[in-house]
């Protein structure tokens, strides 16, 4: 590939090279740069790419895009955003691979990772397609699994990652799209067949400050779809499509709108509702417990109308769905009276959601055993610690992945938010111990959810992260317990 076509389309400011030069590849790691590479210099939060352009020359870099003026002797194309330009390089450099499938974005704060793969079932046992899938788990190619570091990659990953799906025969293309996806341009470029929000709650203010921000980023991925899915009963809704390019089909578990839930009924094994659409009338069933399943599911039905696909099928198509690793997830207590759940709730929302379906089948008591990560929103830790004491019976305040902050100040902005003339949570910091200490505590009917970590296998203090699969955990205390 030629330099100007790798530059095609760019917002360019100058250019001090040959665009006839011929170029072999392209990176924004200074550390991955290969003779004959084009060298992305990105400013980013920790660091400026620009700090290490020396250093990719040396290693065989022919050329820089940039967002500043380089020195005499490094040949540049100097362009007016940077990343911007980083997620356009990646789709001119791919051969634009979105182009080819049909894509699918679904945004929001918590339901992502769940109405993503229910999706890609739906989709799979419908229309018989292979589907590719970015998400916070995981990314697949059809069945094929690779794993992942962040919910949206870079747009340079990103657009590789849509070329592997695309040559490797896939026709759909989901992903969950982060808003910090949306505000650095990782999805810069794309256009997407059908785009869903699931809801909005608070997290990730320490990025965007206020929830109107918060708003407002998340909404920038209905101004690049073709068609939009929204929760109509999220109280954001209105603001998210305010500068919407299509008119949205509204979901709702409360209104008759476009599509809504009625007859809802919430069961310890899974959720029964009809959907309605039109004239088209069904009778869904899912097995995976809790309201928020329902919105989930919603979500999904939405988008599977917008595909083409019937509510009828898509309904049948959904009770052969699996449960979600790590959202309300059953781990294996043999000989216990008590039953264990993992869920991924790390935000306000996602514990209350959680705390309170589980209440709705709880027979016993309910412990709930949580944190807060580090280096994140620090203004959710006290609600999530008052959502906590009132909701659960036991609530025991533990590590998260506390990352580089020290895990007791963690804990003492969660306990702020508690009364504490009204509620007693019991404090151990280690989260191993703290889930053992649930155990203990576990008699006949109880529920233990151990919430925040979900499929995390885990922890990460002082950047480094230790091994910790809860579900492991578990298994082997009442191993140990029973000897």
């Amino acid at each position: 590939m030629k330099l100007k076509d790798l530059t095609a389309g760019l917002d360019i400011t100058a250019v001090c090279a040959d665009l006839e030069m011929e170029i072999t590849g392209v990176t924004y790691d200074s550390r991955k740069v290969r003779p004959g590479n084009v060298f992305v210099a990105i400013t980013g939060f920790a660091t400026d790419g620009n700090l290490y352009v020396q250093k990719a020359m040396a290693q065989g870099a022919v050329a820089v895009i940039t967002a500043k003026p380089q020195p005499e002797g490094v040949p540049y194309v100097q362009v007016k955003a940077d990343r911007i330009a980083l997620a356009q390089v990646g789709a001119n450099y791919y051969d634009h691979p979105g182009e080819a499938m049909k894509v699918i974005g679904i945004t929001g704060t918590n339901g992502k990772t769940s109405s993503t793969l229910l999706l890609k079932h739906v989709i799979e046992q419908t229309l018989g397609a292979k589907v590719g899938l970015m998400g916070t788990m995981e990314n697949m190619i059809g069945q094929e699994r690779i794993p992942t570091e962040r919910t949206t990659p870079e747009s340079l990953d990103l657009q590789a990652l849509l070329g592997q799906m695309r040559d490797g025969g896939c026709t759909y293309a989901i992903m969950e799209v982060s808003s910090h996806a949306i505000a650095l341009e990782r999805v810069g470029g794309l256009t997407y067949e059908v785009a869903a929000f699931t809801n909005l709650t608070e997290d990730h203010l320490d990025f965007h400050e206020t929830m109107e921000n918060y708003c407002d980023t998340k909404a920038q991925i209905f101004s690049r779809c073709r068609n939009a899915v929204v929760n109509a009963d999220d109280p954001w809704a209105k603001r998210i499509c305010k500068n919407g390019c299509c008119e949205p089909l509204y979901t709702s578990a409360r209104e008759k709108t476009g599509l809504y839930a009625e007859n809802v009924t919430l069961l310890s094994d899974g959720v029964r509702f009809t959907a309605v659409h039109e004239d088209s009338r069904v009778t869904v069933e899912v097995g995976i417990p809790g309201k928020f399943t329902v919105y989930n599911v919603l979500t999904v039905l939405g988008c599977a109308l917008k595909l083409g696909i019937s509510l009828e099928a898509a309904a049948k198509a959904l009770q052969t769905a699996q449960g979600v690793k790590g959202r309300v997830e059953v781990v294996p207590t043999p000989g216990k009276p008590y039953t264990v759940l993992i869920d991924y709730a790390h935000t306000p929302d996602g514990l209350e959601n959680v705390l309170s379906s589980v209440r709705g089948f709880c027979q016993g008591r309910l412990i709930a055993v949580f944190g807060c990560g580090g280096d994140r929103d620090p203004m959710k830790r006290p609600i999530m610690g008052r959502i906590g004491a009132e909701l659960a019976d036991i609530a025991v305040i533990t590590s998260d992945n506390p990352r580089t902050e020290e895990p007791g100040k963690i804990i003492a902005d969660i306990l702020a938010g508690v009364d504490r003339e009204k509620y007693s949570p019991i404090v151990i910091e280690n989260r191993v111990e703290a889930i053992r200490y649930a155990m203990d505590i576990g008699e006949n009917r109880d529920i233990i959810i151990l919430a925040g970590k979900g499929h995390e296998t885990y922890q990460e203090i002082c950047g480094v992260k230790y091994p910790m699969d809860e579900r492991q955990i578990v298994a082997e205390y009442l191993e140990k317990t029973r000897k």
